[in-house]
């Protein structure tokens, strides 16, 4: 799976997913009995980006310090609980191996 090219796709990716996040609970608010299923996993995954991208703009980020907290509880989530469950995997996979190189990319 593809890693950000850039510390700002980096950073782009993770508004896209903070912005999913905040469409899940309008969706749970919405219909928690059909959505329900997700409700336990957002503030885990929500409390991972944030704390992510308040580390990056204070400059305290590291990369390559393990698979991200939410991890362990979206792996084996089905894309239709968590719609966005790919994008978490692409953020994670970057902050574990780094940015993507130019030799990788061919």
């Amino acid at each position: 799976m593809r890693r950000a090219r850039s510390v700002d796709e980096y950073v782009a990716w993770l508004k896209d997913a903070l912005y999913e996040v905040d469409e899940m609970r309008a969706s749970i608010a919405y219909d928690e009995e059909g959505m329900g299923a997700t409700a336990p996993y957002i503030d885990d995954i929500e409390i991972s980006l944030k704390r992510i991208f308040d580390e990056m703009k204070s400059g305290d980020y590291c990369w390559n310090t393990g698979d991200l907290p939410y991890v362990s509880v979206i792996r084996d989530l089905d894309e239709g609980i968590l719609p966005f469950r790919q994008l978490l995997i692409r953020i994670n996979d970057t902050h574990k191996h780094g940015l993507e190189t130019k030799e990788e990319q061919e």
